[in-house]
């Protein structure tokens, strides 16, 4: 999860740095902070924390909860780690079925 926060944080409108000097208009991420006025300051990024929310709920949900991937690299990153989750699921559940026989 950690791994997927950090390439979400990265790449986000260009990373950071960019995000911070505005270089990009477009954002990869759509927040609720972004969506509806007065429940955020109006200049609210996303950092870190939550991206790492995002990479979270992505990986216990197999889906996006609150936060809509909005471009193809956004959409096909989260696709592989929902693949990786489940798989890693399976796996642990495979396992623990060979135990138990």
């Amino acid at each position: 999860m950690v791994a997927f926060a950090l390439w979400y944080w990265e790449w986000d409108r260009g990373g950071p740095v960019a995000r911070a000097q505005a270089t990009k208009a477009y954002p990869d991420f759509l927040f609720p902070q972004m969506q509806q006025t007065g429940i955020s300051a109006p200049d609210w990024k996303p950092y870190f924390g939550d991206c790492l929310y995002v990479a979270f709920t992505n990986a216990t949900a197999f889906s996006p909860t609150d936060t809509m991937p909005l471009t193809t690299w956004a959409k096909l990153l989260m696709m592989v780690q929902t693949s990786v989750s489940l798989i890693v699921v399976l796996l642990v559940v495979s396992r623990a079925v060979g135990i138990l026989q």
